[in-house]
Formats: C-alpha cells, structure tokens, sequence
C-alpha cells in the first residue's frame, strides 16, 4: 500500500492527469513542465579546462514551480521520478533529484513505454534507480553540440552573418541537401526512346492490348529516333506471335510498425505533417487524451524508438482483433516479427496503440483532426503488420516480332490482405500508371497490329529532398538519433540554410551553400557522413558504460580546437560574401531581377537598385505541377485589397509577369494546384483553399474528368480581373447566415458596451 505522501514527477500537466488517474488518491503526481535546469544561454557554461564540467544552472521562470516540487519532495515518504523512457528523459529524472535535494533512499525511477493502467501501476510497483550511464551519455552529447555551437557559430557570425549557427547534426544535414542540389545542377539528361504497339487477336477480331518495347533476348535501351524508327520498320515488316504466356500468383508483405523515422516519413508523405509536428502530435496521443466515459487516455505507446520489436500481448491483441472483425484468412498462421536494424537500441516497442479495440472512428469525435489522422495512421499500420499477405494474379504476356519482344503485363487484386487496412505511401513524385487488363492468350497465337507509337524521353535528375526523404537518408547514413530529426529540420529551415519549394521540395539557399562550403573546408569532420554517424556509435557506447563520457569530450575537443584555431588564422581579416537569390520575378519600377532578402517577418523579394529604387514584394512560392494553359511553372502569390486592406493568396503561371506579350499566359486561380496529376488528361489537378482534408478536381473543360465549379466545394468566387491579379478576398460570396449571425453579434456587443457605460455612469453618481 503506498504512503499517502508519495511523489510522483512527470514532464507535463495532460501526462500527470493520465497517470493520476490510474494511481488514485494514494499518489500526489505532479508536472516539472519539461526541464528543470540547463547550460544557461547566455555563455558557454562549460568549463573545458577544467574537464568539460557543465554549469547547470534553474531555468528562468521556473522558479514557481521548482519551488512547489520542492516542498511537494519534503513531505512525500517516497519520490518517483517517471519521465520519458529515455536518455532525456533519464537525464531530466536526474536533474531534478539533485535539484531537489532528494536523498538516494527516497528517489524511486520508474517509466511507461504505455500509459495504460496495467502498465502504470506494473512499473510503480518495480521502480529502479537512475540510469547514469543514460545520463551521461545525454551530458555528452548536450555538452558535444554545446560546444560546437558557441566556439563555431561566433566565426560564421564573423565572416559570413549574423545569428548563423552550426551543429554536428544540422550541419550534415544542410550539407545531403547541398550536395544533392549541385548533382542536379550537374545533370546532363541523356535521350531515350520508347515504342508502343497495340494489338489484338487475328481470330476473332476482339481483345486489344498495348504492349512496350523490351528487347531481344534480354531488356535494351533505344538511345535515338533511328534506333527506334530501326525496330519500327522491322515489325512493320514481320509477323506477330504470342512469344510467352506467364501466370503466377505474387504475395506482397505488408509494412512493419513504425519507428520514429518512419511515422515521420509516413505523416509528411500522407498528412502533409512536418516532423516537428508529428512529434508534437504523437506527443499528445502518448501522454493521454480525454475519451468520453473514460477519463484521460494514452492512447499510443512511447514514439521516440528505432525499434520493430512488439510484446505478445500486443500482438496476441492485434491478431484477435482481425480475426473478430475481418475475419480469419486476414490472420496469418503464424505472428509476424519484424527484425530491428543492428544499429537501433531496442529498448522500447515499436510505435503502437496502447489499445488496438479502440478504432480511431469510435473516438474521432474525442480527437482533434490532427490527434484522429495520425492516430488513424499508427493504428492502421499496427494491424496490418499483423495481418495476411494481400494476394494479385500476375499476367504478362510476351509479343515477338522479327526477332523483337514487346511486353505487356497486368495484377489484379485476388485477395485484399492488409490492404483491407493500409498501404504504405510512396516517395516517388509519379505513382505507377495502372494497366488495363489483357485477354486471355495462348502461346503460338497470332496477333495483328493496329498502331505502333514511339516517343522520345530524356532521364530525370535525382529528386530534391522532402522532410520524409531526409529523414530517411539521415537514418540510413546512421546520422542522428529519433529523437533528432525533427529538431534538427526545423533549425536548418529556420536558419535559412534550407527553404521548401512547391509544398515538399527542400532547395538549399545560397546562404546555405556558402556555410556548407565553409565546414567542408575547414571543418570536414563536423559534416563528414562517417565522422558523425561514429560519433552516434560512440555515444551509444556511453550509453552502455563502454566508454567514459569526458574522455569522449575530451578525444573530439582534440582535433576542433585545433581546426578552429587554423581557420580563424586562414580567415583573418576576409568576410565570405552570399550571393544574391535572383529569382526570375522583375521588378515593375526599374525592370531589374528581384533578389531574396531576409527580415523580421522571414524571406522576401527585394530591388537590387537599393537605395535608387525601394520596390518589395512578398516571396513568390514555387508550386507542384504545371500551368493548364501554357504549361510554365505554377507560382503562390499574395495581394493586398485596395478597399480593406486585407492579404488574400491566388495561384498563377510564372509567365503572367513575362515582359515580352507574345510569352504572357494569363492563367490565374484561387484553387490550390496538387502534385497529382488527373488519369484522364494528364494536366495539374487542383483543390479548394482551406484547413483539412479536400478533394482534388481536374478544371480542364475538355477532359471526361472535369469537375464543375458547384461541384467542387468551398466558397464561390467572383470572376478574377483579367490583368490585376484575381478579385480581393472581399469578392468572396459569403453566405447569408453568416453575414446575418456576424451583424446580430455585432450588435449584441455594441448593445453590452451601452449598458456597461450607463452601470459606471450610475454608480458615479
């Protein structure tokens, strides 16, 4: 039976809710509000002399709260300290035993990979001490990044700008999107040609397919008009036979559950969430949410892990669950595992819901949008992990013709599996063109042709980054930790070493250029991929008491003491220029190139001509797809009505401001324009403005496909002038309840304000 005076700390208030629900009235649980003390800002605060000795000190204006744990762990009979499950949190439990004051016999550790009732009161029942190997490898590595940051950030100040930093981990991140920018950059596309042929059966005149040129005996490329116009005429010529009949049955796997890595790649590819975000997000799930008739609720186990490892009685759930609501041939024989990296720590579950019996649309009406789409996610990927393969017949089918192949394949879905639940989502910019079905052939027969078509393509350059990629690329390179990645896009994006393009593209900066080519000279070991990925391995060895963490600091400050000391002397006395961001925007007053500027407000176009010429603009965002009419690029812009003075956002081609008449393309709209492209035609499709989840539409008149402009959703506007850009945000038609129900509270306020004044009047007389 507990004291009535034990203590229970956790990081914050909705978590202590959770959990105080499950212990009772024995426990008095109480929030630290995250860390408690830190290295201050305003110094180094670490003295490297006299053996990398940090100087934590209270953060300001916790005062108030500190002192309430404080009194709180004077009174209590026992004290648990139940933070996250692991190195931070590890380190925030230690943190507040000694600023507390908390003698060793009263301090009691304890963690929940879940905040289920179960698993709370399991883990207060077998509390364990502070973990300092945890905790020094956190020390490192908060002391590590310290270091780097304030002896090398006040050189970028120096010679390049004010307020830049560094860091081990931002750093090599700006520099994967550095470089991937210059192989773009460096790209020569190369020609390639494809041919089309359709046919059909000689006997009886039915069943038309199209089938792609292949080859000879094995796959060839067709690097000219020649090298095709060659085969044309060959199987203009020839005779068509059905070469090869191949019927099988595929098995496709699902996805295993997600790590921190993959639910953030997973919620930018599907929920367009960024990573810090979705951390913020998961955050929320994990530490409880007020469900209808239960109380605080956690309704996902700890997201912060590199894991795939699930406990039985996960599992025995998840396999109960589909053979209850899909049914038995859902449930494979066998539970599946999933094997986790070499390199992950293992030391909590994959990324669950606490309770697979609660569906996401029971408690939707609980849930925020957000909370509901990515708690529809994690449990979606949970149960098909746990589910049977789904299954496709495979048909493809081999047309020969004077020595030639052409081939034609198709997969229909024969039996669903875990697609019943979920499918994972897909970096590529372009999903896979789906084929139609093809007849029912037999080897030996004979086909007829009724069209062959060659087109020319040219190879694409690698892709830009996104969020999703660039975490997964970090991963990969072994670069960082889970608990990492969000931090560490969030600072590259906010020091403008990096900007997103066209909703997901990530494009370095010249500012991030200039940085990423000062590190690489003179600093090659803070953005060196093996250096840093080593130095996670050397961290992990902290970790597990391998390696004292000082002496790590001490190996490390070694070298970068001395490289720094060698490029403070290679750069006395130069200041490293960036140059100017020209965009392609001109300026309307002197006709110059706009360039990209930084204030207070973030990134905008400016006039190089200052101070002869004063003309600023908001920044033109690039957008996904391509100009319906003229097919230039699609740029966001935002202007400011004349009679309210309101900013309103539009959607137009980038040759709308072209100079020349003849290059002007006039296309304009308030719609949104998508990465997706419409299966009928082939154009840019588009969807409403607005928060939430909506529907794309295709707005080619001519296209089967074409959506009219009641059906599309949203508010309904007036025409956009043809020249000045489209009509103000004040063009919109608003219903007529709502304007009703604004002038109704508006009157209502105004009516509150007259009786106030006649109450203070009374009582002054």
């Amino acid at each position: 039976m507990a004291n009535k005076t034990d203590l229970v700390i956790v990081e914050s208030p909705s978590k202590a809710k959770t959990i105080g629900k499950y212990l009772g009235p024995g426990y008095e649980v109480k929030a630290s509000m995250g860390h408690v003390r830190d290295l201050p800002k305003s110094k180094l605060s670490v003295d490297i002399e006299g053996g990398f000795v940090p100087d934590y000190q209270p953060i300001k204006g916790k005062e108030d709260v500190i002192s309430d744990l404080k009194k709180a762990a004077k009174r209590s009979g026992r004290v648990y300290l139940a933070t996250d499950p692991d190195r931070e949190g590890e380190a925030i439990s230690w943190h507040l035993k000694e600023l507390l004051n908390i003698p060793d016999d009263k301090t009691y550790r304890v963690t929940f990979n879940e905040i289920t009732k179960n698993v709370v009161t399991q883990s207060i029942a077998a509390p364990r001490a502070i973990d300092q190997n945890l905790v020094d490898a956190q020390q490192a590595r908060r002391v590590l990044d310290r270091i780097v940051g304030y002896q090398l950030s006040p050189l970028l100040w120096k010679k390049i700008r004010r307020g830049l930093s560094a860091g081990r981990v931002q750093s090599v991140a700006t520099r994967l999107v550095v470089e991937r920018e210059l192989e773009i950059r460096a790209f020569t596309p190369q020609e390639y040609w494809s041919i089309e042929a359709q046919l059909e059966r000689v006997l009886p005149n039915v069943g038309s397919f199209k089938a792609q040129f292949h080859g000879k005996d094995k796959k060839m490329e067709l690097h000219s008009q020649e090298e095709a116009q060659a085969v044309i005429d060959a199987v203009s010529a020839g005779a068509w036979t059905v070469a090869k009949v191949k019927r099988q049955e595929k098995n496709r796997q699902p996805a295993p559950p997600f790590t921190t890595s993959t639910l953030q790649q997973e919620a930018s590819r599907k929920l367009n969430m960024s990573p810090a975000r979705t951390m913020a997000v998961a955050q929320q799930l994990y530490e409880g949410i007020d469900i209808g008739g239960e109380g605080a609720v956690g309704l996902i186990t700890y997201m912060r892990t590199d894991s795939l490892r699930l406990s039985d009685e996960a599992v025995s759930a998840a396999r109960g669950f589909i053979a209850q609501r899909y049914g038995a041939p859902y449930c494979p024989a066998q539970p599946r595992k999933f094997k986790t990296k070499g390199s992950a720590q293992d030391a909590h579950e994959a990324i669950r819901p606490s309770d697979v019996t609660l569906v996401p649309e029971d408690i939707k009406k609980d849930l925020t949008a957000e909370q509901f789409k990515l708690y529809k996610l994690i449990w979606s990927r949970f149960l098909a992990c746990q589910m049977a393969n789904a299954v496709y017949d495979s048909l493809s089918i081999d047309a020969a013709n004077s020595g030639y192949i052409f081939r034609a394949s198709h997969s229909s879905l024969k039996f669903s599996g875990f697609t019943a639940v979920y499918e994972e989502g897909r970096d590529d910019e372009e999903e896979e063109k789906k084929s139609s079905p093809l007849p029912d052939l037999k080897e030996g027969e004979p086909l007829a042709h009724k069209k062959l078509a060659k087109d020319q393509h040219f190879t694409q350059p690698p892709a830009r980054y996104s969020e999703a990629t660039l975490i997964r690329a970090l991963e990969e390179q072994g670069i960082g930790r889970p608990s990492t990645y969000a931090p560490t896009i969030s600072t590259i994006m906010n020091r403008e070493y990096v900007v997103k393009e066209g909703g997901k593209a990530l494009r370095p900066t010249p500012l991030g250029e200039v940085v990423t080519g000062l590190m690489k000279d003179k600093f090659n070991d803070i953005v060196d991929y093996d250096f840093t990925a080593q130095m996670e391995a050397r961290l992990d060895k902290v970790e597990e008491g391998a390696v004292n963490w000082k002496a790590l600091l001490a190996d490390f400050y070694k070298g970068f003491d001395t490289e720094l000391k060698k490029a403070e002397q290679d750069l006395d006395g130069e200041r490293i220029k960036v140059p100017d961001e020209v965009s392609e925007e001109l300026c309307p007053q002197c006709g110059r190139n706009l360039v990209v500027k930084s204030g207070r407000f973030g990134r905008f176009l400016a006039c190089p001509g200052w101070p002869e010429c004063d003309f600023t603009m908001p920044l033109v965002v690039e957008m996904p797809g391509k100009c319906p009419l003229c097919g230039g690029r699609l740029f966001k812009r935002t202007g400011k009505s004349k009679k309210t003075g309101k900013q309103y956002t539009y959607y137009c081609c980038e040759r709308r401001s072209s100079k020349d008449e003849s290059q002007r393309c006039e296309f304009v709209t308030f719609d949104v324009p998508v990465k997706d492209n419409c299966p009928a035609c082939g154009q840019t499709l588009f969807k409403k403005a607005g928060k939430g989840a909506r529907k794309p539409f295709c707005i080619n008149e001519k296209c089967s496909n074409f959506t009219p402009e009641e059906k599309r959703g949203g508010w309904k506007k007036k025409a956009a002038p043809a020249k000045g850009g489209p009509a103000p945000a004040e063009a919109e038609e608003k219903p007529k309840k709502a304007a009703a129900k604004k002038t109704t509270t508006k009157k209502a306020t105004a009516a509150k304000k007259t009786t106030a004044k006649k109450t203070a009047a009374k009582k002054e007389t």
